[in-house]
């Protein structure tokens, strides 16, 4: 349930339009719905401001349907991460509003246009071109979110002068996410540049050595940049969130 609706409710009540019996029935999935197989955080979105986020990895196509209804009717945006086509046209099925993101690998459902759209800007650097998946994830979390989200790919430091020939969009950002596989060096680099938090999301592209995205992540976490965070591996989705979290503070 989001915040305008449970206020939109409490002025219902005050007034007499709704009784408090029928007030009750809608409070009753608060602060979340057990569904048997999971349960739906309705709470989240009035907690956080984000509605749940449903983790689309180990999960069927008719239990991703399932949590999207309960989302939907609480008039919650729905949002399913690593996901697929074919979970995808089993979705748009039943709601034929459901978009998909193919680089990002994600499903979303908007309920509402955002209102609000924080100032500060979010760029989301890739090193690679390979490594866009991942940076898309954080772009479009972070866009879902109410942000002004600009993309910088294919810049790693295998050619620097691609970056430095970005300076002036670089250093206009408020919160940066770079992402990169390898060996994981761009976030430093970046992180050597600006003034702004940059948060490094390690990616598990790159050849044996890499052993799936651990040396970049070591990389990342032994930067001598300052303002440097790090997140998991591959984890775009915990980057955007992040972004967010630290735009908003902005406002």
């Amino acid at each position: 349930m989001k915040e305008e609706n449970l206020k939109t409710l409490i002025k219902k009540i005050k007034t007499g339009e709704i009784d408090v019996e029928s007030a009750l029935k809608k409070l009753k999935t608060l602060p979340y719905e057990d569904i048997g197989f999971a349960k739906v955080d309705n709470h989240r979105s009035l907690r956080q401001g984000v509605p749940e986020v449903v983790f689309g990895e180990g999960k069927t196509k008719e239990q991703i349907v399932h949590i999207i209804d309960v989302l939907v009717k609480g008039s919650n945006d729905a949002i399913v991460t690593r996901t697929n086509k074919d979970v995808f046209k089993y979705v748009r099925k039943k709601f034929k509003k459901a978009a998909y993101n193919e680089h990002a690998r994600m499903i979303v459902i908007k309920r509402r246009k955002n209102n609000k759209v924080n100032e500060g800007l979010i760029l989301v650097i890739s090193a690679g071109t390979s490594d866009i998946p991942v940076a898309e994830e954080a772009a479009v979390v972070a866009e879902i979110m109410g942000n002004k989200v600009k993309r910088l790919y294919d810049v790693g430091v295998a050619g620097v002068h691609r970056l430095l020939g970005n300076i002036d969009l670089i250093m206009s950002a408020t919160v940066l996410i770079v992402v990169a596989g390898m060996e994981g060096a761009l976030p430093s680099v970046v992180g050597g540049l600006v003034d702004k938090p940059v948060i490094a999301v390690p990616t598990s592209v790159g050849y044996g050595a890499n052993f799936g995205g651990i040396s970049a992540l070591l990389g990342m976490l032994n930067s001598c940049a300052l303002g440097v965070a790090v997140v998991n591996i591959d984890n775009g989705f915990g980057a955007g969130c992040i972004a967010n979290l630290i735009n908003r503070l902005k406002q």
